[in-house]
This record gives structure tokens, sequence and C-alpha cells, in this order.
């Protein structure tokens, strides 16, 4: 009903002017019979006089186009963020960054030109002489200290300097009672606001423990990938883990999402090393432990003669003895992935000097 639709515009007219204080118009026609509007019979609402109504509809309608206009004039005359970042830079004497007020700690562009290396006390000497080859590698500091019940008391300094930084930690487990500490001192530094977090671990000392071969034992390979995949993200994402010469590949699928393994090895070292020897005349042979050293490493030695040897148990020893191969008169080099107790080596290199080997070396 067209009517019904006028009558609701003019209804919620009048109720604006009277919440402004003002009179409500007089000029809509409604009629309301029976609690229906009628379209058909028109009456002009009551109320005081209709001309002195419009000349203060008239004078509300120019107030408020004048206080658009002070509205308007106020913004034109307001300072944009540009100008304002304009005017400092003129402010700032000749020479001088007009920006250099700004922390560089909150800076990510010159954060990302250096990383902060922070070590375990095992590692000190290797992290200084890794900062010593790089100019962009700078030292962290961490106060390692103990409680009087022996557990750690530890605090990084600068912690707050780290924000928007690359951040690695060089760690060492070669002792099961000092990976706690460095555990603790892993899960804090990503919490720091650091831009990224990177894990250098050279030694993974359950890598040998990386399955069963009968119900009770435990994969304590399988243990500490777990651990180490808890690390908290940093603002740059998952961790960066970095594991030199692990003892099986497929242990990196015992890490999960969180972090990212990456598995280096310094077997290029060694064979810079060799071809060293090779051109001074000597003749080299790599030689194996056992078959599973030669399934990790022989595809690094194309080229290289091998010897292999293999280990057969005699109640708790273990004999080495040789499988194939050509020593006698050789510069040997055994390679392994890692040393634990050194038996395996000495057993293998005895074994070697009596097939007439002429120099034994290990990896």
């Amino acid at each position: 009903f067209p009517s019904g639709f006028r009558l609701m515009r003019e209804g919620l007219a009048r109720a604006a002017w009277v919440r402004e204080g003002s009179l409500a118009p007089t000029d809509g026609r409604s009629k309301v019979l029976g609690g229906r509007h009628s379209s058909s019979q028109h009456t002009r609402a009551s109320g005081l006089g209709g001309e002195g109504t419009g000349r203060r509809a008239a004078a509300a309608a120019a107030e408020k186009r004048s206080h658009r206009h002070a509205i308007s004039s106020s913004r034109l005359e307001r300072p944009s963020r540009r100008t304002t970042r304009q005017n400092h830079a003129l402010r700032a004497a000749p020479g001088e960054d007009p920006y250099s007020s700004f922390s560089e700690s909150m800076d990510p562009q010159k954060a990302k030109q250096s990383c902060i290396l922070f070590y375990s006390p095992d590692t000190e000497a290797l992290a200084r002489k890794v900062s010593n080859a790089s100019a962009k590698i700078n030292l962290g500091e961490i106060a390692w200290k103990n409680f009087a019940d022996g557990f750690p008391n530890l605090f990084i300094k600068d912690a707050q300097n780290l924000r928007n930084s690359h951040v690695a930690f060089l760690a060492s487990f070669h002792d099961p009672a000092l990976i706690f500490e460095q555990l603790s001192i892993i899960y804090a530094l990503p919490r720091m606001f650091v831009g990224s977090f990177t894990l250098v671990l050279p030694f993974f000392p359950t890598g040998t423990a990386e399955r069963i071969e009968a119900e009770g034992e435990v994969a304590t390979a399988f243990t500490l990938a777990r651990i180490l995949s808890n690390i908290p993200l940093s603002r740059g994402g998952p961790t960066s883990l970095v594991i030199f010469d692990i003892h099986a590949l497929q242990e990196r699928f015992y890490f999960g999402d969180t972090v990212l393994p990456l598995f280096e090895s310094g077997i290029p070292l060694l064979k810079a090393e060799l071809q060293k020897l090779t051109a001074a005349g000597e003749e080299i042979v790599i030689a194996y432990p056992d078959e599973g050293a030669w399934k990790r490493f022989h595809m690094f030695f194309p080229g290289y003669p091998e010897v292999i040897c293999t280990k057969v148990r005699d109640g708790d020893k273990r004999i080495v003895r040789l499988k194939e191969g050509q020593p006698a008169g050789k510069h040997v080099v055994i390679v392994d992935d890692l040393v634990q107790s050194g038996g395996t080596l000495i057993e293998c290199q005895k074994l070697l000097a009596m097939q007439g080997a002429k120099h034994v070396s290990a990896y």
C-alpha cells in the first residue's frame, strides 16, 4: 500500500525531529481507522503552524551543512603520514639518517644481514672457529650455572636484541647428563621473537638404536627425535635441524613436521684431503668396517678401491674379519658414520695391518 510506506517515512522523520528538540512536520497526510491505514481518505496532521515549522527545518539544514563543511576543512588541514615523515626528513641534519631512531632490533632487513650463534660449554672452541670464519656470524652468550640441587640455572644475555634475528645453537649431546640443560636453551630461543632458529647437532648419539630386533627393546633414536620435534616454532616457521653423518638416512622419518631435518656430511672435507694424498703419490683404499657402513657411504667414493670388513659375534666380543678387498701396501682409510667406544676401529686396524696395509687412517 503506497499510503502505508508514506506513513512509515513520515513517522520516522517526525521521531527524528522530536529527538533533536524540534517540532514534527505537519504537512504529512495520515489517518488511522480501526488500526488500519486508509488509502482513500487523507487528513492533514494537526500541529503548530506549518510556516514556522518550515523555517525551523531550513535553519536546521543550514546548520548541518555548516557542520559538514567544518569537518571537511579540518580533514584538509590535517597532515598525512607521508607528509609528516617528509617533514621529519627535512628536519634531519645533513648526512644524518632521518629514521635512525627506529630500533635496529625491530628492523628485519638489518637482522637478515647476520646470524647470532649460541653454543654449549663443550662446543665453545668450535663456535669461535665458525665465528672467525665469517664476519656475518656473531656469538651469543649464555650463563651456564647450577642451583644448589644441581639443576641448571641458565640465563641468555641480551635476549631483547634477538628479535627478528637469525639465531642458531651449536649443541653437543655426547653426554646424557648435559642434554637437559641444552634442551632448555633450545626450547627458549625460538620464543624470543627470532626471525628463524637453526639447531646444529654434529653428533646424533642414539642413531644406532634406530630399530628393534626383539619385543621389549626400545628404539631411543625415535625417542630423541620426538623430543627435538617439539621445539617451538619461531617467527620464520619450523626449526632447521642440521645433523652430520647420521647413522641411517631413514631416521629423517622419525622427526615430526614441526622441524626440518637437514642431514649434512663431512665427507666432502675427507675427499678433499684424499685428493691431496693422491696428488702426493699415495695409493688410497677406502675400508668399511661392516656392510652397513658400505651401504651408507660407498656412493661417495667412486673410483677408489674398496675393502669391506664384517663383524662376527663371539659371545660379548665382536670379531672383525676381512670380507673382500686387497689392503696390502696401500694407505687404507676406514670410513664409518660414528665412533662410540672405538673398539671396532681398533679391531679393524689390527686386521688391516695383518693384511699388509702400509698405513691406516680413520674418518
